[in-house]
This record gives C-alpha cells, structure tokens and sequence, in this order.
C-alpha cells in the first residue's frame, strides 16, 4: 500500500491546486479544473515548493 501525503490545497483562478507527496514518485501537483477534471504534468519534483511553483505556473499559463 502508497502512502499518499498532502502538503497543501490551495485555490487560485478556480482552480484547485493539490501538491503530494508519494515514496515511489517523490512531490507532485494536480489541478482539478471548475468541472471536476484533474490536470497536470507528471515529473516529479524534489521538494514541496518546487511543485506547488511548478503547479502555479501551469495554472497562470493555462488560465
């Protein structure tokens, strides 16, 4: 079993941005859109604020 751990849920444009931690796949981000839909890029980053930047970045490009 994964233990899943999240860092923060923050909501910017609405949108949610979600930044995780997993053992096997270090700090990621997703975005759930207005509609429910999850978004994001899957690389992984090596420190919590590095994927919450990354997240916020995508979400002000993608806005």
């Amino acid at each position: 079993m994964t233990t899943t751990k999240i860092h923060s849920v923050v909501c910017i444009h609405s949108r949610v941005l979600v930044v995780f931690y997993t053992p096997c796949k270090c700090w990621q981000f997703r975005i759930v859109s207005p509609g429910g839909t999850v978004l994001g890029d899957y690389p992984i980053y090596y420190s919590a604020e590095a994927a919450a930047k990354a997240g916020r970045e995508w979400i002000y490009q993608n806005h």
